[in-house]
């Protein structure tokens, strides 16, 4: 999110845009408050390879709040802004994060964290009052600092969490070279040639900025001298009423919102202009076949899909006319050397699903934790996994079939519960669905569902065997869910990833079990 020769070449072209207000931040302006606040940093005795955290919902300052690392050498922690006090707290003590960012929004929460993590040193509040010496506001600690740049600017970088879902959040660390921050990471010319980034793109990001995926994008885009319209959450209609407004180029989006946007009345869905389109990438999360066919057909074949964990293990990517070729597929391996192998680390021969390791493209480690580095990588050292499940066809072509972690072992049977949430979410009274393992006396596992319905439908024993004969005119037997309960809202997070294990644990208690 580094400014750079935008700044002084174009300093009134707009930056970024919040969707919500229309609040828009210039090049010159970026550049300015990114300068001030990364000389607040170094004030505060952060120095190259140290570690701040930036707390906060999606609003205007949270661009600078990464600038000022990306140019000052520092790794800064985004962290996921649905967390508790408890939560927060632990990363920030995890990451040895010395300064916090937060917003007005986010107060509360944080100031409960500080009071566990006594080697923050300073909070800031971007966008509310300070309170002591201890805790302040960003324009009156930033105020009297210069808008040039720091006298020792190097390049910074992210240092992101896995999002808990199986566990504790691991921080993923990778070595960050002494360069200046007019460079960037290999990846990311990687990432600019695939997704056909260019000079001039409008850049719409639907998603939350702590995540991976929206944080890579959107530096680009910066990086690049395009604009960012950033929607401070997302909304169906809103996000096509964007895409018109804006003359949107490039998009990022996760299954959920395209499933969301395709449940629109007709006459909304082709009430606003895509034209301006030129590719739309999604990610984060399994698509359904279903989901992924009608979108294209919606939008035409500028949907792209790629995979690949924050960790950067390996990459693959697919474009439409690959995927409707080898439907289900998240692509051909394009970074990493990618094997599929068994519980006893041997090869699994095509089509046959597997656990997925990649001979690392990118170096790694989980921060602070040298026995969760280790444990995600061979005897050898060699190759690392993230847990998850899947197969290659004979074209090369890798499937995704499920966590490794979810799994449901029913009866010595396998079942990856994805194939029926892929199902159960084209029913047009489901709005989300989460299936897994819950206990059965008889056959160790039996497979359960939890539906989201669709607003205005009535959930009970009715719509349950509705939905259970549904599954069974889909899928073999023993995939079918034997029963099917129902909550108002499913907790996924905000980048797409059902947090299954809340409602697992629901109905394991104490029990213990090989899904962890």
């Amino acid at each position: 999110m580094y400014p750079g020769k935008h700044a002084s070449e174009r300093p009134d072209h707009p930056a970024f845009v919040m969707a919500a207000t229309g609040e828009t931040v210039t090049y010159g302006e970026l550049e300015a408050r990114s300068n001030r606040l990364a000389h607040l940093l170094r004030a505060q005795g952060l120095e190259r390879l140290d570690h701040y955290a930036i707390f906060m919902e999606n609003n205007a300052r949270y661009i600078e709040a990464c600038s000022a690392g990306e140019r000052s050498g520092l790794y800064y922690t985004c962290v996921n802004s649905f967390l508790t006090a408890e939560e927060l707290a632990y990363i920030l003590d995890n990451s040895q994060s010395r300064v916090l960012i937060a917003s007005q929004a986010k107060r509360e929460v944080a100031l409960v964290a500080l009071k566990l993590c006594p080697d923050i040193k300073l909070c800031v509040i971007v966008d509310g009052p300070g309170d002591g010496p201890t805790v302040v506001n960003l324009d009156e600690a930033t105020a009297g600092y210069p808008a040039t740049p720091i006298a020792d600017e190097y390049l910074g970088t992210p240092m992101l969490y896995s999002s808990g879902t199986t566990g504790r959040p691991k921080g993923i660390v990778r070595p960050l070279p002494p360069d200046k921050p007019t460079e960037h990471l290999p990846i990311f010319a990687f990432l600019v040639k695939l997704w056909r980034y260019r000079d001039g793109m409008i850049y719409l990001s639907p998603a939350p900025l702590y995540h991976s995926a929206p944080q890579a994008a959107v530096s680009l885009t910066i990086r690049m001298g395009g604009t960012a319209v950033i929607m401070e959450k997302f909304d169906p209609e809103q996000y096509l009423q964007l895409v018109a407004k804006y003359r949107v180029t490039h998009t990022q989006l996760v299954p959920t919102m395209f499933s969301r946007m395709l449940k629109l009345p007709k006459e909304l869905g082709e009430k606003y202009d895509r034209s301006s389109l030129e590719i739309a990438i999604h990610a984060a999360a399994p698509c359904p076949v279903q989901v992924k066919e009608a979108m294209i057909a919606w939008w035409g074949p500028i949907i792209h899909e790629y995979y690949g964990a924050t960790e950067g293990l390996g990459f693959t990517a697919c474009d439409s006319a690959e995927w409707l070729a080898h439907r289900g597929t998240v692509g051909r391996v394009l970074m990493g050397d990618l094997h599929v192998l068994d519980d006893d680390m041997n090869p699994i021969p095509p089509q046959t699903p597997g656990t997925l390791w990649f001979k690392t493209a990118t170096p790694f480690e989980y921060f602070n934790d040298p026995a969760k580095t280790a444990e995600a990588r061979s005897a050898d050292g060699v190759m690392s996994t993230v847990g998850d499940v899947g197969y290659v066809d004979k074209d090369g072509f890798l499937y995704l079939t499920d966590r490794a972690t979810f799994m449901i072992i029913s009866g010595g049977v396998n079942i990856y519960p994805q194939e029926c949430e892929n199902l159960l979410i084209t029913h047009p009274k489901v709005a989300d669905a989460a299936v897994f393992g819950v206990p059965n006396a008889d056959l160790g596992e039996e497979v359960k569902a939890v539906v989201q319905p669709m607003p205005g439908i009535e959930p009970g024993p009715a719509l349950a065997e509705e939905l259970i004969a549904f599954c069974g005119q889909h899928l073999s037997r023993q995939k079918v869910p034997r029963s099917i309960d129902f909550e108002a809202e499913l907790p996924r997070l905000p980048t797409g990833k059902l947090y299954k294990r809340l409602l697992r644990d629901k109905y394991w208690g104490d029990k213990k079990s090989r899904i962890v």
